[in-house]
């Protein structure tokens, strides 16, 4: 294994540290190092608060700032935040109009975020998001895993509590960009996790791992390598038969690296992508491409379509600042 790191044990606070220093215009580190918080924050606004293991950036720190996240609570590699982390973080970042808590769906994130609403005290809502077709069940999940969907979800849901929804509402809004969303991913290579030392998971040159989750973890099988081609085909296949009658319309399309994959073979990946879908009555309005909901360093990337009506277009032009994502400002 090689990596730039002094000590296993030391990488995450360090890399915060670095973070923080590095954006100290958009965000800032608490002293205890268990959350990161927008630098200034709107009062009377709905605060929205995210988080769960690291290894995804710029998911979920990288999204802390003007149009996106209040907060987001950094776990362990690939390990949900505790529940103090997700009550402090709350308690910081609410100024009197609540909280919403954007959760990926994995049992360790929802429980702990279920237990630091509990904690906290104040008024909280939360949304979970489950976009992954790949599969209805996995070793981390009861249900569908929350993916690359979710960053959708972080923005669109920004956006209107920038405009001053409520809470009640802004909630609402974000379970229906959740339900209008679909996700699936495919690995190339396995992922270090820089604790074990060791690939999590083993692959040849001539293999993939279809549906693969954003922790290495099993997808719906492993097969031979395929073309491009036949990948995007196989995915984009899986996400309009996953959509039913959804699938006509507007959609935002995101194209999502795993940490280590060239834009090259992303760009590829889209544009074979936008094809299948303009085929299939989806007519793709937005585009996201990049490596945005990472895995560590694993090769391999993510399809995610998003059907998208009027408002949630409108909420997704408008200006977002974060270290990850930043437009129209």
């Amino acid at each position: 294994m090689k990596k730039f790191m002094n000590a296993a044990g030391d990488i995450l606070t360090e890399s915060l540290a670095g973070f923080a220093a590095a954006h100290a215009d958009i965000l800032t580190l608490d002293p205890s190092g268990k959350f990161l918080r927008r630098k200034t924050l709107k009062q009377g606004k709905v605060a929205l608060v995210s988080g769960g293991g690291s290894g995804h950036e710029p998911l979920h720190g990288g999204f802390v700032g003007h149009g996106m996240l209040d907060a987001a609570c950094p776990g362990q590699v690939f390990t949900s935040p505790t529940p103090d982390q997700i009550m402090e973080a709350a308690a910081n970042v609410d100024t009197g109009a609540g909280c919403l808590f954007i959760v990926k769906n994995y049992e360790g994130d929802v429980m702990n975020f279920e237990m630091g609403a509990e904690m906290s005290g104040g008024q909280v809502a939360s949304v979970i998001t489950n976009d992954d077709v790949a599969v209805e069940d996995s070793t981390w999940t009861t249900g569908r895993r929350g993916v690359a969907g979710t960053l959708v979800v972080e923005k669109i849901a920004g956006a209107g509590a920038e405009n001053g929804m409520a809470l009640e509402p802004l909630t609402a809004l974000a379970k229906r960009v959740n339900a209008n969303a679909r996700s699936m991913g495919v690995a190339l290579t396995s992922c270090t996790v820089p604790a074990a030392g060791k690939p999590t998971f083993e692959i040849s040159d001539g293999e993939m791992e279809f549906g693969v989750g954003i922790h290495g973890e099993p997808g719906r099988r492993r097969d031979t390598l395929k073309s491009a081609c036949a990948i995007a085909e196989e995915i984009c296949a899986a996400i309009v038969h996953d959509l039913g009658d959804r699938a006509s319309g507007n959609a935002l399309l995101f194209v999502n690296g795993f940490g280590g994959t060239p834009a090259m073979e992303l760009y590829l990946m889209y544009g074979l992508a936008r094809d299948l879908l303009e085929k299939q009555g989806v007519r793709v309005a937005r585009s996201l491409v990049g490596s945005y909901v990472t895995s560590l360093d694993m090769a391999g990337c993510s399809i995610t379509v998003v059907m998208m009506d009027d408002e949630m277009l409108g909420l997704w032009d408008q200006p977002v600042h974060t270290a990850g994502l930043r437009w129209g400002m």
